[in-house]
């Protein structure tokens, strides 16, 4: 792992959790209908074959799209989003250099939303696409308001 620190997300955006400080995720930018995370890739990503471990492609689909589903549903009031299913898929091996997330919504309801995530190397080569599904929640003051 790279000793040094990342850099500062951007202004307005929600802090990296503490599993996403250890894969080493960088916010670059946060909206209700974009959000793009960069990731250094590095030994402790690999699996056995020195290739990047599946789970980490399954990390940044289902991070991409959770920051851009909270950040689109806290725009139409309060509340949070849980993830109830992340289908990735892994199209192109990876050892090092950097990769960026992209996620962008594909379907925004009342109840749930599908955001889709695409997962490219510094040579703009899809390496991993993902869709996730999440529930909206409404937060504990606004069901007591209900």
């Amino acid at each position: 792992m790279s000793d040094a620190a990342p850099p500062d997300p951007p202004e307005g955006t929600p802090p990296i959790s503490p599993f996403g400080q250890m894969v080493g995720e960088q916010h670059v930018s946060v909206t209700p209908d974009e959000v793009v995370i960069r990731l250094p890739i590095e030994p402790h990503l690999h699996q056995p074959y020195g290739i990047v471990h599946g789970g980490v492609w399954c990390t940044l689909v289902e991070t991409a799209a959770s920051i851009g589903a909270a950040a689109w549903l806290r725009t139409r009031g309060d509340g949070n989003v849980v993830g109830v299913a992340n289908h990735t898929d892994f199209l192109r091996a990876v050892r090092d250099g950097e990769v960026t997330a992209t996620a962008t919504p594909i379907h925004r309801g009342r109840l749930q939303q599908l955001w889709l995530v695409e997962v490219r190397d510094g040579d703009d080569r899809l390496c991993a696409r993902g869709e996730v599904r999440l529930q909206n929640l409404e937060s504990a003051d606004r069901l007591a308001r209900s």
